[in-house]
């Protein structure tokens, strides 16, 4: 081979070296390994921390519709159920073995899933979390509702519904999970405001309808002066919503909830729930592909980005804005 052959052949494989490899975003901790060869499309992996509840179908319908303007593909998978730590923990592990573009995820759980976050750094996947965070914070960003304050107005509206006066109880949902540990602090410390109300009982509905009804008996049949409650999620809400209705005990006992899964609107509408902590769960799904597509471009993103709550009663229910946020666009609108 001639001298210019031999300088031709090694420009050749120079320039095919160059576009077979990816470069990968830099992790907030660190510089990180070469990630896998690219997709056609750049690909997303959007990993709920559940996947039947209505919050979850919305931050999927934000999610798709982020992808649909951007030109990527939206892979969509959960647990079954909030609970299931592991099985959240192996599909985050699958989809760095496909060597997806990117993660948005809401953690199961606050502590178990960092090592999990720290693998996808580590292997050039830049993951924001929305909804429930880890900590250590080791993603790009967290998008979520400030829970502690959402929680402190919950507080607020209860207290004024009872008359600031008298016996309530508190739903959770898990104890492991950033959301639940941040809303029911935020409760407690918005209720601690009003020294003549008392909270009695504190009791988890495991994120399950069946659960929450269980506790919510429980709470009832202890504390048979209970003048209201509050519920920090969809299941819990809806399990509450049961047994006070079932009890005969609508407009008697008070119950504000977060969400607004369309059996909590009916519940409003009935006069069984007096107010929702409505979220946008949409805008969870659509800031988090947008953030973790700047993340992938090189762009700066915020740390942290609040997605605001709206209280919702019976008295605004119809509003254009509380309707527009109870019923966000689909991805092809």
């Amino acid at each position: 081979m001639t001298r210019r052959g031999r300088r031709g052949w090694m420009g050749l494989m120079v320039v095919m070296a160059l576009v077979g490899c990816r470069k990968a975003p830099p992790s907030p901790a660190g510089p990180v390994a070469t990630s896998p060869e690219p997709h056609e499309r750049l690909q997303i992996a959007v990993i709920p921390k559940g996947t039947t509840h209505y919050f979850w179908l919305s931050v999927k319908a934000g999610a798709e519709k982020a992808g649909q303007e951007e030109g990527v593909e939206i892979l969509w998978k959960g647990p079954a159920k909030e609970t299931e730590i592991d099985k959240q923990k192996a599909i985050v592990e699958d989809f760095i073995t496909q060597g997806v573009d990117g993660i948005v995820m809401a953690a199961c759980d606050t502590k178990a899933l960092v090592p999990t976050v720290q693998k996808a750094l580590d292997s050039g996947i830049p993951v924001v979390t929305i909804d429930s965070g880890i900590d250590p914070d080791v993603s790009y960003s967290f998008i979520a509702t400030d829970n502690v304050a959402a929680a402190r107005e919950a507080a607020r509206k209860l207290a004024e519904l009872i008359g600031e006066e008298g016996e309530v109880g508190l739903i959770p949902f898990f104890p492991g999970a950033q959301t639940s540990q941040e809303r029911e602090r935020g409760f407690k410390e918005g209720i601690a405001r009003y020294p003549k109300i008392r909270l009695v009982a504190t009791l988890y509905s495991q994120s399950d309808v069946a659960k929450g009804m269980q506790v919510t008996e429980d709470m009832l049949t202890a504390h048979p002066n209970l003048k209201g409650i509050f519920a920090a999620n969809e299941p819990g809400a809806i399990g509450a919503a049961q047994v006070i209705k079932a009890r005969g005990l609508v407009g008697k006992v008070k119950l504000v909830a977060f969400d607004a899964a369309e059996a909590e609107v009916q519940a409003l509408r009935e006069g069984v729930i007096q107010a929702l902590i409505v979220q946008n769960p949409f805008r969870m799904g659509y800031e988090g592909v947008k953030t973790v597509l700047k993340v992938i471009r090189g762009e700066k993103v915020e740390k942290r980005i609040d997605t605001g709550v709206t209280i919702v009663t019976q008295e605004n229910l119809d509003s254009p804005e509380v309707q527009q946020l109870l019923t966000p666009p689909a991805a092809g609108a």
